[in-house]
């Protein structure tokens, strides 16, 4: 992938090594659960067994290693980066809310958690109805008292390393509405430094529909996943253009 000049950064998208990482198991095990009719709690566990070694937080990894361990009180951010999928299936907001908080609460069920993976489902679903950016901004921060008014270059010289979801959405968030393509979303997420991988795993989720994503980005992606996971991409996508949410 090209070097490209984006919020203040210039560096590869697709270098040596570049492999997926938690966020994208946890994506996909949401995703299958939903496809599947699983349960949120036994996918996600199947899918941190597959691969145990992509960088999950500690506590969510001994919960999923765990037979049975109940939630933590997390607030953490892990709750928000893995429900795009929900955002693509629900049939209506009310379902879309409702699964979002049941994916989130298996282990994340601090309310800050809870909010952060509606709000992210939320947005993603709002942006694949055809809601103007600004009505989706003016929407998310209206229910879930979010701060959207800065820009990401206002935000730049102060982000911190925040693996929290009120700390982790709303910029996430900021990178997507503010972008210019899906591209400059993600490239602008990763540029605020810290968990740099969650925030632009949210930001791309909400990008991919306001924007589209580029075939070639989509290509670099699908030759650094396995089959296993790409099958359950693929489903998602069948699934959408079948009409199934």
């Amino acid at each position: 992938m090209r070097r490209r000049r984006s919020s203040g950064r210039i560096f590869h998208c697709f270098g040596p090594g570049v492999t997926f990482t938690d966020d994208t198991v946890c994506s996909v095990a949401i995703a299958d659960a939903l496809l599947q009719g699983r349960p949120f709690a036994e996918m996600l566990r199947a899918w941190v067994r597959r691969y145990p070694d992509r960088g999950y937080g500690g506590m969510f990894l001994r919960w999923a290693l765990t037979p049975g361990m109940g939630p933590y009180g997390s607030w953490g951010n892990g709750a928000a980066m893995r429900v795009a999928a929900i955002g693509h299936l629900a049939e209506d907001q009310a379902q879309l809310l409702e699964l979002a908080a049941a994916s989130a609460a298996v282990s994340h069920d601090h309310p800050d958690a809870i909010a952060g993976a509606q709000a992210v489902a939320l947005a993603i679903w709002l942006a694949r109805a055809g809601h103007e950016r600004s009505a989706i901004r003016a929407q998310i921060a209206g229910r879930f008292g979010y701060d959207l008014g800065q820009t990401v270059a206002a935000m730049r010289p102060w982000y911190r390393f925040d693996v929290s979801c009120k700390g982790t959405v709303p910029p996430a968030i900021v990178c997507a509405l503010e972008a210019q393509d899906y591209e400059d979303a993600v490239r602008a997420a990763v540029s605020l430094g810290g968990d740099s991988d969650t925030l632009a795993c949210i930001a791309g989720s909400i990008a991919e529909p306001l924007y589209g994503l580029p075939e070639e980005i989509a290509e670099a992606t699908r030759r650094r996943l396995d089959a296993p996971l790409l099958a359950v991409v693929d489903r998602v996508y069948a699934s959408n253009r079948s009409g199934g949410g």
